[in-house]
């Protein structure tokens, strides 16, 4: 299984525009976590952050933080995610879309 842990979030803080329109038409917000191994003085040791761009964190931007949350069970396996065969296809056909359309561009 791996871990299950509760965040929560403060929904004020959320900015507007970072909202993604999917092609199933929901509404999503890209968040980052980030588990420590230690926890805060409220036994929280999940960070919830906002994806920054590599130029953001070059540039030293501060994090934007948007919650935090605690680790309540884990077999301590976690694993790092890989995509599947269908997945890598997709985004491949995906971009070779954006690029053949790029040859329509005026300049």
């Amino acid at each position: 299984m791996g871990t299950l842990a509760t965040i929560s979030i403060d929904l004020n803080k959320l900015d507007k525009t970072k909202i993604v329109m999917g092609k199933n038409g929901g509404k999503y917000y890209n968040l980052n976590l980030s588990v420590n191994e230690n926890s805060d003085n409220y036994g929280n040791n999940i960070s919830v952050m906002e994806p920054q761009t590599e130029e953001e964190r070059k540039a030293g931007k501060p994090k934007t933080y948007y919650g935090n949350g605690k680790v309540f069970w884990t077999d301590g396996k976690i694993a790092v995610a890989k995509k599947n065969e269908i997945q890598k296809q997709h985004e491949a056909n995906q971009n070779n879309s954006a690029a053949s359309g790029m040859d329509d561009l005026a300049f």
